[in-house]
C-alpha cells in the first residue's frame, strides 16, 4: 500500500507546485522582461503561514543590498498558533536565495538599463517556498491602455475561432 502512494506522487503531470499568492498588478504596471525563481529565507512561523496560503505581494519590491537580494513589504501574517517569541514581524525584509551570478546580473541590469525587480508570485514547490521575481520596465498609462486593448482583441479572436469550430 505504501508503494502505491509513492508511485502516485511521482506520476508525470504532477508538478508539486501550489501557488500561494500572485501579484497581478505587477503584470499590468510593468512590462516583464525576464523571470527568475528564488528561494525565500523564512522563519518557522512564516513558512507555516505560507503553507496555509496567507501571503500578500501587493506593494512589494526587490532590492540588491551588499550582494544579497532582499524583498521588502511582502506581507506574511503571523501564524495563528505562534505566540510570544515564536511569532514574527509580518513586514520584515526577507532574504532571497539566488546564485551569485544571478544577483550580479540583476544588479547590473537594474543600474544600467534602469529596470526594476518585481516579485510576481509566491508558491510552494515540493514543500519549499519559492518566489518568482522578474526584471521589469515600468509602463506608461498609454502603454497600459494599449496592453488592455491588445488583450481584449486576442480574447475576441479566440471567441470567434471557438465559435467557428463549433459550427
Amino acid at each position: 500500500m505504501v508503494a502505491k502512494k509513492l508511485k502516485a506522487a511521482k506520476q508525470p503531470g504532477t508538478t508539486g507546485i501550489k501557488i500561494v499568492s500572485q501579484n497581478r498588478k505587477a503584470r499590468y504596471d510593468y512590462e516583464i522582461i525576464q523571470t527568475f525563481e528564488a528561494g525565500i529565507e523564512l522563519k518557522g512561523s512564516e513558512i507555516k503561514s505560507v503553507r496555509l496560503g496567507k501571503a500578500q505581494l501587493r506593494d512589494s519590491f526587490v532590492r540588491i543590498d551588499n550582494g544579497e537580494a532582499w524583498v521588502y513589504q511582502a506581507h506574511i501574517p503571523p501564524y495563528d498558533f505562534a505566540h510570544g517569541f515564536g511569532s514574527h514581524d509580518p513586514d520584515r525584509p526577507k532574504k532571497l536565495l539566488l546564485h551569485k551570478d544571478e544577483i550580479d546580473e540583476l544588479a547590473v541590469r537594474t543600474k544600467l538599463q534602469s529596470l526594476t525587480i518585481v516579485p510576481l508570485s509566491i508558491y510552494l514547490k515540493n514543500g519549499r517556498a519559492k518566489m518568482e521575481i522578474a526584471l521589469a520596465k515600468g509602463r506608461k498609462s498609454y502603454d497600459k491602455r494599449s496592453a488592455i486593448a491588445q488583450r481584449d482583441a486576442s480574447r475576441e479572436i479566440a471567441r470567434e475561432l471557438a465559435g467557428a469550430r463549433r459550427r
